[in-house]
């Protein structure tokens, strides 16, 4: 006998004069071989129910069966590639059972308003067109005698589950038992290790408190101390700025003063430089008119200038030497202006502590590059005006006294400008390094109450460990108390008379799939009240999960009734299959 298929597949039960209803139904596929002389292999299709015993419908299929039904139903496979197509036909079934709407199905039809006698067994396929029926057996009803036979099949097979099952039983009971011998070891070990831990955090938690009350009281010593030496030194610092300030301010007006007198002076003899400038204008113009008309008369009186070159030469070097003082004027005019420029960046430093000196000095620093740009212009023009460069250097020389001045000043107020900014660089880098080191003893005191924390959160749950580890160990031990009752032998059942068979009264047997696995005796008188009462014993109370581990081994223990199932069903023998697909 070899077995090809077994599952539990969703089928439509349909009866005459009844509603279609829904059944999970177990379709096994076996292909039994005859050793007899002529060598004949027959198809076994049996239809059971796990709910009810009773439920069995069975059909043979030989070779010969299987030539007929190919001509009937217009198959084209052959025998030996039947069982292969019907279980893929099954499969599909299986796999389509739980969409909304499937496409092969299986219907189960019988022509009595009870399901019984003969019953057609077809796997259809639904499309949006029709209903097509791929294969249809005609199964019939199982007899008494193999209906007998078949629960003593489930019998035999219920008696070797549970003689596993109870060596294993056996087998976790031993595991069990090791497990608790070594929890209590780990147990002992852990209290020694939680004593001596809690003493030793006890004192280093009481060193540290001492250690670092002492360190913050001298630190805030220390910085009550510094923060009454800066404030005198920033108080006498601020009274020191304050009259720097005011004689600067003083000295800056004054000399606001003087340069708008000076610029006034500057601004008239620009105005009359520019009248003479115009003037001198007109007369190039003039010049040039008068030149282009000696220039007619100059071929004529080249033969009368070789004799006025000798005056020329000497002209000529009047003009070089008048030259060379320009240029060295000229230079004297870049220094001035660099050192304008430095005066002028001092002051813009000493200009952002009062905004309204800047507004002033700045308008005047304005006026001053105009001159200055006018002092170019007119620097450049005297190259051909001679006499008007004389007038204008005695005004140079002047300016160039005024400039002296500027400068020696703006000089001392640098120099009292560095000396403060020192002075205060050095405070400011003291107080960065006293708010550093009341920062870092401020992270330490945090730092230790933080262990401190986690030192006794870790106590608290060690105590929970240890009272759920007791709570483990009482329950372990009642449990095995509660086993060791349960290990005695136990009464007389009832007589087997109970059970015997009589008209319309079936046995039926329920396979208890997924629930808690009970001791024979007990499974003998299971009632609603006694199984609520059983199943709190396997709620994991109090333990922790290293102790409740899965096994791949462990299988729910079914109660049987052994002894009464033994008198009512002795072991037969199994006759051989009719074929019940053509009826006598």
């Amino acid at each position: 006998m070899e077995k090809l298929f077994s599952k539990v597949v969703q089928v439509k039960v349909r009866c005459s004069d009844c509603e279609e209803r829904k059944a999970n139904i177990r379709v096994a596929i076996d292909l039994q071989t005859s050793s007899s002389p002529v060598h004949k292999r027959d198809l076994l299709v049996k239809l059971t129910d796990d709910i009810d015993p009773y439920f069995l419908f069975n059909l043979s299929i030989s070779e010969e069966d299987f030539q007929s039904l190919k001509v009937q139903q217009g198959l084209l496979i052959d025998f030996a590639s039947f069982p292969q197509k019907f279980i893929d036909l099954l499969n599909l079934c299986y796999s389509e059972q739980e969409s909304d709407n499937p496409r092969f199905l299986l219907h189960l039809s019988c022509q009595s308003p009870v399901l019984e006698g003969p019953a057609n067994f077809s796997v259809v396929e639904t499309n949006a067109f029709k209903h097509l029926n791929h294969l249809s057996l005609r199964l019939a009803q199982g007899s008494d005698k193999e209906i007998k036979d078949y629960l003593a099949v489930c019998l035999s097979s219920l008696k070797a589950e549970k003689q596993a099952l109870e060596m294993k039983l056996k087998k976790t009971e031993d595991d069990l038992s090791r497990q608790l011998s070594y929890a209590q070891q780990t147990l002992s070990e852990k209290t020694k290790e939680l004593d001596k831990l809690r003493s030793d955090w006890t004192s280093q938690t009481s060193c540290l408190s001492s250690r670092h009350s002492l360190e913050l009281q001298s630190e805030r010593e220390k910085a009550v101390e510094l923060q009454g030496r800066l404030q005198q030194q920033t108080e006498q610092l601020r009274q020191e700025l304050e009259s720097a300030h005011k004689q600067s301010s003083q000295q800056l007006q004054r000399r606001l003063s003087e340069l708008e007198a000076s610029c006034k002076e500057l601004t008239e003899r620009k105005y009359k430089n520019e009248s003479v400038i115009r003037d001198q204008k007109i007369k190039l113009v003039g010049i040039e008119e008068e030149c282009q008309r000696l220039k007619q008369q100059v071929l004529s009186l080249r033969r009368e200038n070789s004799t006025l070159d000798t005056e020329v030469h000497e002209k000529e070097r009047l003009l070089s030497q008048l030259q060379m003082r320009v240029a060295v004027l000229e230079q004297e005019i870049k220094d001035k202006d660099q050192l304008m420029r430095r005066t002028k960046e001092m002051l813009e430093a000493t200009q952002q502590q009062k905004e309204s000196v800047e507004e002033n000095a700045e308008s005047k620093e304005l006026q001053i590059r105009k001159l200055e740009a006018t002092v170019k212009s007119l620097s450049e023009e005297l190259i051909k005006a001679n006499g008007i460069i004389k007038k204008l250097q005695g005004e140079v020389r002047g300016l160039v006294g005024k400039i002296k001045v500027k400068n020696t000043v703006t000089v001392s107020q640098e120099k009292v400008l560095q000396d403060v900014s020192d002075k205060l660089q050095g405070v400011t880098k003291d107080l960065q390094s006293t708010q550093q080191q009341v920062i870092t003893k401020n992270e330490q005191v945090s730092k230790l109450k933080e262990q401190l924390e986690t030192t006794v959160q870790k106590l608290n749950e060690s105590r929970e460990v240890l009272k759920t580890n007791e709570n483990v160990i009482s329950w372990l031990n009642k449990q095995l108390n509660e086993k060791q009752l349960s290990r005695e032998p136990p009464e007389s059942l009832e007589s087997p008379s109970v059970l015997s068979t009589t008209t319309g009264q079936r046995a039926h047997f329920y396979p208890q799939t997924g629930k808690p696995a009970l001791s024979p005796v007990v499974a003998a008188d299971v009632t609603p009240a006694g199984q609520q009462t059983m199943q709190p014993a396997n709620r994991h109370i109090g333990l922790d999960s290293k102790y409740f581990e899965r096994r791949d081994d462990s299988i729910p223990i079914n109660g049987l009734l052994s002894n009464h199932l033994n008198r009512e069903f002795p072991q037969l023998t199994k006759p051989s299959v009719t074929s019940a697909y053509f009826s006598a």
